[in-house]
C-alpha cells in the first residue's frame, strides 16, 4: 500500500512542477516601458508586393498613375483581383507609371506614401496616395493552438497579436524563450524574447515585420511525453496493475 501511495505522491509532484513564473506574461517589476511603434515600424524591402492608388479632385488627372479608376480601386482593394501590383525589385525600386523607377525599399509605409505623394504632386495638385503591402505575413509555429501563416491587412502587428491569431501558447509552450526569426540585410537573424518579463515590451521584435517567423518551443514535460511509445504506455499500465495487486495482497 505504501508503494502505491508513494507512486501517487510522485505523480502529483511531477504534475505540479510548473510555477506561476513559468506561465504568467509580463510579470510586474519597476521597468519603465518605452515601446513605440514608430521606432520599430517595418520597412519596405525587396520582394514586397504593393498596391498603390492615386486620388485627386480631378479624377482624370490621376489616370496616368492608375490602371483602374482610383476611387473604385480604393473601395475594392481587398477583393478586386485586377488591381495592379508593384513588386520592389532587388535594387529597392518599383517601376511606377509616369514616374518611372521609384526607390521605396528602406522606407516605412508612411514614409513611402509621403515620398510618392511628393513625386506625384509635380503633376497633380494636392494628390492623395495610398499604399498597401499585399504580402505582409507572419508565421507562428510550435506550441500554439493553431500554428500557421497569417496575412496581415496592415503593417502593424505585435507578437502578442500574432500569438493571439494562433490561439495563444499551449500550456506546454516555453514563454521565457520565444524565438523570432527575421531577415535583416539578406540574412536570417534570431531574436529571443521572454514573454514573462515586462522588458520584452521594449524588445525590437515586440512589433513584428513582414515574413517574421515566431517559434514557441515545447517545455520539458512535452519533450519527455513525446518519448513515450505505445509499448511504454502498456508497460506503465501493467506496472500500475501489479502495484495494485501487491497492495491488495499485503493489506
Amino acid at each position: 500500500m505504501r508503494i502505491l501511495l508513494y507512486f501517487v505522491i510522485l505523480m502529483s509532484v511531477i504534475s505540479s512542477c510548473a510555477s506561476r513564473k513559468d506561465l504568467v506574461y509580463f510579470q510586474a517589476d519597476s521597468l519603465e516601458l518605452n515601446t513605440t511603434y514608430r521606432m520599430n515600424a517595418p520597412k519596405l524591402q525587396a520582394g514586397d508586393i504593393l498596391t498603390i492608388s492615386v486620388t485627386a479632385d480631378d479624377i482624370r488627372a490621376t489616370e496616368p498613375f492608375n490602371q483602374i479608376n482610383a476611387y473604385q480601386g480604393a473601395s475594392l482593394q481587398n477583393t478586386n483581383p485586377f488591381i495592379p501590383t508593384y513588386t520592389i525589385d532587388e535594387n529597392g525600386y518599383i517601376d511606377f507609371p509616369k514616374l518611372g523607377k521609384i526607390p521605396l525599399a528602406g522606407k516605412t509605409r508612411t514614409e513611402a506614401i509621403d515620398f510618392l505623394r511628393n513625386e506625384v504632386s509635380k503633376y497633380i495638385v494636392n494628390p492623395g496616395v495610398n499604399i498597401n503591402i499585399r504580402n505582409f505575413r507572419v508565421t507562428v509555429l510550435g506550441e500554439v493552438v493553431k500554428p500557421g501563416s497569417f496575412i496581415i491587412e496592415n503593417d502593424r502587428i505585435s507578437i502578442l497579436e500574432a500569438l493571439g491569431m494562433a490561439g495563444d501558447l499551449t500550456i506546454n509552450g516555453v514563454r521565457k524563450n520565444v524565438l523570432v526569426i527575421r531577415e535583416e540585410n539578406n540574412q536570417k537573424v534570431e531574436h529571443r524574447i521572454d514573454l514573462t518579463d515586462r522588458q520584452s515590451l521594449n524588445s525590437p521584435v515586440y512589433f513584428l515585420k513582414q515574413n517574421d517567423v515566431v517559434y514557441v518551443e515545447p517545455n520539458g514535460a512535452k519533450v519527455q511525453s513525446s518519448k513515450y511509445t505505445q509499448n511504454t504506455s502498456i508497460f506503465v499500465s501493467i506496472a500500475g496493475l501489479i502495484i495494485t495487486i501487491i497492495a491488495v495482497i499485503v493489506r
